[in-house]
């Protein structure tokens, strides 16, 4: 999945820049792409508001958004599921689980990707204390 990311705010752009990083790209090269005014003509349009036309509503946190950009992927690009990235398999593994194993299992690889990512930051920053 790539994803460019063009909101007037400068603070939700550079917010969904840091949250997004690693899938980032150009516009034109984008399979979606993040606004934060509504984009009608655009179906690979993503749009962030606080309006309940929204495909995300403000506020949200980083695992929000990224299983709300994996299910708006999935709809437009159905033939990607099965040759697409890990988190997009799965996914797709899961939707044959009834809907409370369905949100159980989706939060808790998130709570581990969470937990390794905050521990990965939390080594970086001992080691580059103890480099000094």
């Amino acid at each position: 999945m790539k994803v460019a990311v063009e909101c007037q705010s400068p603070l939700l752009q550079k917010s969904l820049e840091i949250f997004l990083s690693r899938y980032l790209s150009s516009s034109k090269k984008s399979d979606i792409i993040i606004r934060d005014e509504e984009c009608l003509e655009e179906g690979r349009c993503f749009y962030i508001a606080s309006s309940e036309k929204a495909d995300l509503l403000k506020p949200f946190s980083k695992s929000q958004l990224i299983l709300a950009l994996e299910k708006k992927y999935n709809a437009l690009y159905p033939q990607a599921s099965s040759t697409g990235t890990t988190n997009v398999t799965e996914l797709n593994a899961v939707k044959e689980m009834p809907q409370e194993a369905l949100d159980f299992s989706i939060l808790e690889k998130r709570i581990e990707y969470l937990t390794k990512e905050y521990q990965e930051n939390i080594l970086r920053a001992v080691k580059a204390f103890y480099e000094k």
